[in-house]
């Protein structure tokens, strides 16, 4: 996918690049490219490949829901910056906080933000489950872990009625497993969205949660019975 393929496939799931966003994805890819020959920041490298498996995939997230309106929104376990770093890009109305538990990671998001002179965006280096300093209107990962651990992992970053927005391949099974940490997390599944990646045509799967209600302080704790490491 080059530059212009990707403009003509996300005009069609309603997104419309400016001049400077198309700029500012360049330079993105540039220095992704740049650190990842000292940094292993991803394995996909090829700038055709990038387009579609980062920053087209990244985007996708607004086949359900809407982010042209005052959000705030954390990218949980980020790493270079996917989703959160190019939904900022391309929806400037967003207070963006990227978090990830490697301080090299931190460090190139810190980087990228100061070249393309981003506003209402941070970046916080912590585990997942040790943030607690804010609540969010949407809570979003790409491809981190297993939707039973992200939730109980994350489970007080959301606002009540927020949302929890991930970014999957093929998920039922999956799925099925988050049942018993939905129920007792006051969490309920909105919508699946199901679609080929352009080009190549692999599946993708967006799931988008709703939390009902303030999770108690005293809430079971290994419920799903998941293993506690760094995200």
């Amino acid at each position: 996918m080059n530059r212009e393929t990707l403009k003509k496939e996300l005009q069609k799931i309603g997104i419309q690049l400016t001049e400077n966003q198309e700029k500012q994805l360049e330079k993105y890819y540039e220095l992704l490219i740049q650190t990842n020959n000292y940094t292993n920041l991803t394995r996909i490298t090829e700038k055709e490949a990038v387009y579609l498996k980062h920053f087209y995939d990244s985007l996708t997230i607004t086949k359900v829901i809407d982010l042209t309106q005052n959000l705030s929104l954390i990218d949980i376990g980020t790493g270079a910056g996917f989703p959160g770093l190019v939904l900022k890009i391309v929806y400037p109305n967003l207070k963006v906080t990227l978090l990830d538990s490697l301080n090299k990671r931190i460090d190139f998001l810190n980087k990228v933000i100061k070249e393309l002179n981003l506003k209402d965006i941070k970046t916080v280096h912590s585990r997942i489950e040790d943030y607690k300093e804010e609540q969010f209107d949407i809570v979003t990962s790409r491809a981190v872990a297993k939707t039973n651990m992200l939730l109980e992992l994350s489970c007080k970053l959301p606002k009540v009625n927020g949302y929890f927005i991930f970014l999957k391949g093929n998920i039922e099974e999956e799925l099925k497993e988050s049942e018993n940490a939905q129920k007792l997390l006051h969490i309920k599944l909105i919508q699946k969205e199901e679609f080929l990646l352009p080009i190549e045509n692999s599946k993708r799967t967006i799931i988008k949660l709703q939390k009902t209600e303030e999770i108690n302080n005293k809430y079971p704790r290994n419920f799903t019975q998941i293993k506690q490491k760094p995200l």
